[in-house]
C-alpha cells in the first residue's frame, strides 16, 4: 500500500460508491477512460472562442482530423485551413530551396541525417531547416525540408477531401495541385487530383490527357498502391473517352451500344453505361442555404424518408436515382452514417473516379453503417450486392473490429 494509506480490516471490500475510510489518500483517475470522440467534439463545440484563437500546426491538424474524420467538413476545414497557414513559411522555403537545386536530386534521408525526431513540431524542424541553409548547406536543407512537410502533405489532402464533400471541387483541385508541387509522384496526391480532373472538366480533351498522365504515374511510381488497379482502369476509360471527342460522345456510343446488345438480348449482365443527367456539386451559396434551413420536424421526416428510398433503389441497381437521393440528405445531416455509407455505395456501383475517395471517408466515418447497408440489401433480396458491399468493407478495412461476423455472413 502506498506510504500513509490506512490499515484496512480483513474485511468484505467496501461497497462501490460508499465513502473512502477517514485518512485514505484521494484515488486519481489515471484509469478514467478517454473521452469518444462525439464527447470530445462537444466539448470543444462549448469552448468559447477556440475556432479563432492562433494555434500551433500541431494543434489545428489534430483538430482538423478530428472533425474531418466524424463528417463535420465545415469545422474540418477551418481548422485545416490554420494550420495550412501555420505550414505556409515552411512549405515557401521548400520551393525556394527546391529551384536554387534545380535539376539536382534531392539527397537520401540518410545521406542529409536531418536528425529529427518523431514528434518534432513543424516549427522546430523548420529552425533546423534554416539554420542548415545559412550555413550553405542547400542540398540537405531541401531535403530535411522535403521531410519535415510530410505531415503538412497530409493536411491538404484532407482539405482537397472536405472542400470535395462540400461541393466546391476548384478549390479541392487547388489543394491537390498543392500537395504535387511539393511531392510529383505523391501517390494520393497524383490518384485524387487525376480522379477529380476526370470528373469535372469530362468535355476538356487537354485536362483528360493530363488526367491520364496522372493515372499512369501513380501505376509507373506506386504499382503495389491499393490505388493502381483503379488507377489502370480509369486511364484507360480516359482513352475511349478522349478517342471519342469528349465524355458526352463516349456516354452516347455507350448507350448506342447497349441498345444494340439489349435488341440482341445479350447485354443485361454488361449494362454499364453512365447516366450523363449525374447532380451537380452543391455551390457555395447552396452550402448557406442549407445551412441557414431550419430543422423541422417534417423535414426530418422528409429526409429519413429520402434515406429509405434510397436504400431500396441500391437494392435494385438504380444507383443513379439512390446517389440523386443521399445529395439531398447529406448537406443536411453531414454526420448521417447510413446516408454517407449509401451515398459511398452508390458512387462504386457507378463507378464514378472520387467514388474510391467517398467509400473511404465513409469507412473512416462508420465502417459498421457500411455493414448495416450490407444487411439492409440483404433485407430487400439484393444478396449479391450484399455480399459485394462486405467482400469490399473486409478487404479495405482488414483489421475491422467486427471482422468474425463479417466474415460468417461473407461464407453463408
Amino acid at each position: 500500500m502506498p506510504e500513509g494509506h490506512p490499515t484496512m480490516p480483513a474485511s468484505a471490500p467496501v461497497a462501490p460508491g460508499a465513502p473512502l475510510p477517514q485518512g485514505h489518500p484521494p484515488v486519481s483517475d489515471a484509469n478514467k477512460l478517454p473521452p469518444s470522440a462525439e464527447e470530445l467534439m462537444k466539448q470543444l463545440d462549448s469552448t468559447e472562442g477556440l475556432r479563432e484563437r492562433e494555434k500551433t500546426f500541431e494543434i489545428a491538424s489534430s483538430l482538423g482530423k478530428l472533425y474531418y474524420t466524424n463528417g463535420r467538413n465545415a469545422e474540418a476545414l477551418s481548422y485545416l485551413a490554420q494550420a495550412q497557414a501555420q505550414s505556409d513559411g515552411a512549405r515557401t522555403r521548400f520551393l525556394a530551396l527546391k529551384k536554387k537545386l534545380g535539376k539536382t536530386p534531392l539527397l537520401s534521408l540518410a545521406e542529409a541525417n536531418c536528425g529529427f525526431t518523431p514528434g518534432q513540431t513543424l516549427d522546430a524542424m523548420d529552425a533546423a531547416v534554416q539554420a542548415r541553409a545559412k550555413s550553405g548547406d542547400i542540398a540537405g536543407a531541401a531535403t530535411c525540408a522535403r521531410a519535415s512537410l510530410e505531415p503538412v502533405l497530409d493536411v491538404e489532402l484532407l482539405r482537397g477531401n472536405a472542400l470535395y464533400l462540400q461541393g466546391d471541387s476548384v478549390a479541392s483541385l487547388k489543394a491537390y495541385a498543392r500537395v504535387l508541387e511539393v511531392e510529383p509522384k505523391h501517390a494520393e496526391g497524383l490518384f485524387s487530383h487525376a480522379s477529380l480532373v476526370f470528373e469535372t472538366q469530362g468535355e476538356n480533351l487537354q485536362a483528360l490527357k493530363s488526367a491520364r498522365e496522372g493515372f499512369d504515374a501513380l501505376v509507373a511510381v506506386h504499382p503495389q498502391s491499393p490505388r493502381a488497379p483503379m488507377a489502370r482502369e480509369l486511364s484507360q476509360r480516359i482513352e475511349e473517352t478522349v478517342k471519342a471527342g469528349g465524355r458526352q460522345k463516349w456516354l452516347a456510343s455507350r448507350a448506342a451500344d447497349r441498345r444494340v446488345r439489349l435488341s440482341q438480348g445479350q447485354a443485361q449482365a454488361q449494362v454499364g453505361a453512365l447516366p450523363s443527367d449525374a447532380p451537380r456539386p452543391l455551390t457555395p451559396e447552396m452550402v448557406d442555404a442549407v445551412k441557414n434551413t431550419e430543422r423541422t420536424p417534417e423535414l426530418e421526416a422528409g429526409l429519413a424518408k429520402l434515406v429509405d428510398e434510397g436504400e431500396e433503389h441500391l437494392a435494385r441497381g438504380r444507383y443513379q436515382e439512390a446517389l440523386a437521393n443521399y445529395t439531398r440528405v447529406v448537406p443536411f445531416q453531414p454526420e448521417n452514417g447510413r446516408a454517407k455509407a449509401g451515398m459511398a455505395w452508390a458512387l462504386v456501383g457507378l463507378g464514378r473516379p472520387m467514388g474510391a475517395r467517398v467509400w473511404s471517408v465513409a469507412l473512416q466515418g462508420d465502417a459498421g453503417a457500411v455493414e448495416k447497408l450490407g444487411d439492409t440489401l440483404l433485407a430487400k433480396g439484393d444478396a449479391k450486392g450484399a455480399k459485394a458491399l462486405w467482400e469490399k468493407l473486409s478487404q479495405d478495412v482488414p483489421d475491422y473490429p467486427n471482422k468474425a461476423a463479417l466474415q460468417a455472413k461473407l461464407s453463408q
